[in-house]
């Protein structure tokens, strides 16, 4: 059925078509389809005319329901385009300080003009936009102004700054030791260094590292946008800060014109170096200096830069045509030049071929050395620290800490009783009581190291002991009643094999020795490959030689001349009475004998003996020229003695060790004994300053003497300085009393430092109100690694320096040093620091180019003279207190920690960030510096070590 439903559709359809076509032909269906386009078509265009006029009246319907009336916008707006935009006036009052304001005004005008200004003209001549961009900075400024006026700086420049340098050196140290104590490195050395810092100083700060933006660029961009932004925040009204075009273009000015280049500079080691020649420019350069630097540097660039300046000096040299006395001048200088060149090349092979050696292991091993009396031992701080330690490791500490109570106990009773004498001799009584207090001390010493409770005890004749407390029970205590058992004591420590003569034999007495500066250096004179090394110690040793070493002069090493003081008299010149030394001279060469007589006043003495010190430092330790005397000095007696000594002075400086050592001494000790005037180095005023400050020099000397051994020698050091140091001695004759009943028994050696955590703010009980005592004992600390050291040592060295500034200010220092930051944040001093700022960034108006990068010759040269300079301005006092080669390393690590921008980097974003949370205490900087330094590479492998470490511990 379907299938015929189906035909008969398709029948019926056919029979339409063809009736349709015969009809009306075979066009009609093109004429059929069009008619049907049309119609809709037609429907479409009726329906869109008719709703548009429909929506039009609709939406003026709406409009005039629901919006205000609206004027002409276009229009309206080219016409004000076209009207002359009216002039914005700026105040440019910034800090309320014109002296301030005006180089301000600058710098802001060339910042504009060089960063924004060239580009802008070239799209718009309308300057409302900088103008508003100017106005910005401006309020900016005026609110840091506001901000830094409410600010107390005197603890960030006292305390925040120097704690954060003391850290910076600390994390830098404990790199290095933690590279020594790797030994192979695979990494490049300077790469090694950072890297290490920057995982100490993680574990040191524990919730921040700034390893990223100091080692990269793109991190330490990002860095300052954000920061700068966040300042944009802070000082910026909301209106300007929320217009980011103004914002960006304020934050890139900041970031990239003036912050990064800022950083950069002062971040680069070799600026640090050219600056701190030229802060210490006014010391002169000497050879011992000089050569000592070359002979420790490890740096084989500044080996070769040196190398190849003195092979350009020695081709110019040999190049000269010269005759007469300039030709041995000139062979002198060739001389020291080509020993210049034999130390340089010396110290290249030996780093070359990895053959580096302790001096301090080559001469333990080897033996010879110069031996140093135990008399003298116990009277030096550093030698007797190392004896000490010593005694602690063979258990007779107790010996030794007797002896130097003793000695402490009859200084102090000698002082007591001359003191109660002379208050009997004015009418005060107070005998009983002195004597008391003499009689505890006396009971005190035996009971700590001779009673049977003492522990432990010193093993002394038991006989002596007895009488000794025969005597304490019977008789009033005098300052000679430990003599004998103290004599004992020391002949004991110094025929036992167990102390003074093991202890020659021990590596400490070999670093004893190099810190008295009694070691030389071991020479290479082998072989070119470097074989052949032997070491030659003296007495007068040190590891400094001249520069004149190889100076060939065949005639100098076989002249013998000896000289002696042979008569004195008294002269009266223009009513001027001095004395006058008449000194014999012989002189021996191989072909003939000379001799004659000169004539020296004293100050013709100190005058040379300061010009030979100056020279070679090593003197100064060695030659003790006797002392001046104001009064009195023109007495036969005292003339004899002057005499004797300063024959004893001729004869040391004339041995024949002594000038073998020195070379170069020769030349100054023909000129100081031949038969002319002698001509003086320094001038009348400066002798008289000499005569002025030696005095206070030696007061201090007798100070720093006398806190090496104990409270005992403390009261010989007041004593001595009373007629040069006036209330100072009541000061220390206070702490002398508190110091001496409170001495320990034993004096432990302790480490109380952490290995890992930030220099904080206190040190001692009684330091942190003194703020130069504080200043001075932890950056002494930090460069000279005392706190590793003995206690012992550290303490005096407090003592010594309270001594200095109650000495030297009194009781008003931390009132001066508080006007000294008051002075250094004055308008004034914030004005120079501004004019500098813009002299170095827009010398005369015009943006500075950048400053090439100079040779890397050049550089090198400029790290050996910044150290050969810091080297030499570092006093004697200071190599006598904590050793010379404990201020050679701390020194020279100070200064290789600034060979390194990465570093420099770290600490210089360390003292800006400090800035900022002084300056704004309630904007949380803190935390906003932890989050910006949160990617940091060495804080998320801190992070997963102590996740690692912690994980074993929750799971248990």
């Amino acid at each position: 059925s379907c299938l015929q439903t189906s035909l008969s559709i398709w029948g019926w359809g056919s029979l339409g078509l063809v009736l349709f076509l015969v009809t009306f032909g075979p066009f009609a269906i093109f004429y059929f389809a069009f008619y049907i386009l049309c119609f809709v078509g037609g429907g479409f265009v009726v329906t869109l005319l008719f709703g548009k006029s429909n929506s039009e009246k609709y939406l003026e319907q709406c409009e005039h329901s629901f919006l205000p009336c609206t004027s002409v916008g276009i229009p309206k707006c080219i016409e004000e385009m076209k009207r002359e935009a009216r002039p914005i006036k700026i105040d440019r009052r910034l800090t309320g300080a014109n002296i301030i304001d005006e180089p301000l005004q600058q710098v802001i005008q060339f910042s504009l003009r060089d960063y924004v200004q060239y580009w802008y003209y070239t799209l718009s001549d309308d300057e409302s936009f900088l103008l508003e961009i100017r106005q910005a900075l401006q309020y900016a400024l005026v609110q840091f102004s506001a901000r830094s006026k409410e600010t107390d700086w005197q603890p960030y420049f006292t305390t925040r700054l120097v704690d954060d340098f003391g850290t910076h050196l600390r994390v830098f140290r404990k790199a290095q030791q933690r590279i020594a104590e790797k030994g192979d490195q695979m990494k490049d050395p300077a790469e090694e260094l950072v890297d290490t810092f920057f995982e100490v100083e993680v574990e040191m700060e524990k919730e921040v590292c700034r390893d990223l933006v100091c080692t990269s660029p793109k991190d330490e961009e990002g860095f300052l946008r954000d920061l700068c932004e966040v300042l944009l925040y802070i000082l910026l009204p909301p209106g300007d800060f929320q217009n980011k075009i103004m914002r960006y273009f304020v934050r890139e000015i900041l970031s990239r014109g003036i912050l990064l280049p800022l950083i950069n500079q002062l971040s680069d080691p070799d600026y640090i170096n050219q600056y701190v020649i030229w802060m210490i420019r006014d010391s002169n350069c000497n050879y011992e200096a000089f050569m000592n630097i070359i002979k420790l540097s490890d740096n084989i660039g500044e080996l070769e830069a040196v190398k190849d300046k003195a092979s350009e000096e020695l081709q110019y040299l040999r190049s000269l045509d010269t005759a007469g006395d300039d030709i041995n001048t000139i062979k002198n200088q060739i001389n020291s030049l080509l020993y210049v060149i034999k130390v340089c090349d010396s110290r290249i092979q030996r780093l070359q071929s990895g053959k580096e050696i302790d001096t301090v292991k080559l001469a333990a091993n080897f033996g010879k050395l110069c031996t140093v009396p135990l008399d003298h031992i116990l009277v030096d701080n550093v030698a007797l620290q190392f004896f000490m330690d010593y005694m602690q490791q063979t258990g007779g500490q107790a010996h030794l800490f007797f002896w130097m109570t003793v000695e402490g106990y009859r200084v102090t009773a000698q002082q007591q009783l001359e003191v109660l004498q002379s208050r009997q001799k004015d009418g005060k009584h107070q005998t009983n009581q002195t004597k008391g207090l003499l009689r505890a001390a006396a009971f005190g010493v035996y009971e700590q190291y001779l009673s049977e409770k003492a522990s432990p005890r010193v093993n002394i004749d038991d006989n002596l002991v007895a009488k000794l407390a025969e005597t304490l029970n019977h008789e009033d205590p005098t300052p000679e009643i430990f003599d004998d058992i103290q004599r004992k004591v020391y002949e004991l420590m110094l025929r036992d094999e167990r102390f003074y003569p093991s202890f020659k034999q021990n590596v400490l007495y070999v670093r004893m020795l190099a810190e008295l500066d009694m070691l030389k250096d071991p020479s290479f004179r082998g072989s070119d490959d470097g074989e052949g090394e032997s070491f030659n110690g003296s007495p007068t040793g040190s590891i400094n030689l001249s520069l004149d070493d190889l100076s060939n002069v065949p005639s100098d090493e076989t002249v013998q001349l000896h000289a002696y003081i042979s008569d004195t008299g008294v002269c009266n010149d223009h009513g001027k009475t001095y004395a006058l030394y008449a000194i014999t001279v012989h002189r021996r060469n191989p072909n003939s004998e000379e001799m004659w007589k000169t004539y020296r006043r004293y100050s013709d003495f100190h005058d040379f003996h300061m010009r030979i010190t100056e020279q070679f430092e090593n003197l100064a330790n060695i030659l003790k020229l006797p002392g001046k005397k104001t009064f009195n000095n023109m007495d036969r007696e005292f003339l004899e003695k002057r005499k004797k000594d300063l024959n004893a002075y001729l004869q040391l400086l004339l041995n024949p060790e002594m000038m073998k050592a020195s070379p170069a001494l020769a030349h100054y000790v023909y000129d100081f004994l031949e038969n002319k005037a002698y001509s003086k180095g320094k001038g009348d005023f400066a002798r008289k300053m000499d005569t002025f400050v030696n005095p206070l020099r030696n007061s201090m000397r007798n100070v720093s003497n006398a806190v090496k051994s104990i409270p005992d020698s403390l009261a010989e050091g007041m004593t001595k300085m009373s007629d040069n140091m006036g209330k100072m001695s009541e000061r220390l004759g206070q702490d002398i009393k508190q110091s001496f009943f409170k001495v320990p028994p034993l004096i432990q050696k302790t480490y109380s430092d952490p290995d890992h955590c930030r220099v904080a703010a206190p040190i001692d009980d009684n330091v942190d109100d003194n703020i130069p005592l504080r200043v001075m004992l932890l950056l002494m600390d930090e460069v000279f690694d005392l706190k590793e050291r003995n206690q012992w040592l550290r303490r005096n060295i407090k003592n010594l320096l309270q001594q200095l500034i109650r000495a030297t200010y009194g009781d008003t220092i931390n009132r001066k040093i508080v006007d000294h930051v008051d002075w250094m944040t004055s308008p004034e001093q914030v004005a120079d620091a501004v004019k500098r700022f813009r002299d170095a960034f827009w010398p005369n108006g015009i943006l500075a180019e950048t400053v090439p990068r100079r040779d890397k010759a050049i550089r090198m040269r400029t790290r050996v003279a910044g150290k050969t300079k810091l080297l030499e301005v570092m006093p004697d006092e200071l190599k006598h207190i904590i050793g010379a080669e404990t201020t050679r390393k701390g020194i020279l690590r100070v200064f290789e920690m600034f060979q390194h921008s990465q570093l420099n980097k770290r600490m210089v974003y360390v003292f800006l960030e400090r800035f900022l949370e002084t300056l704004f205490p309630q904007n949380k900087f803190p935390e906003l510096f932890n989050k910006l330094h949160s990617r940091s590479k060495q804080m998320q492998k801190y992070k997963q070590r102590l996740h690692s470490t912690q994980a074993p511990s929750l799971q248990k």
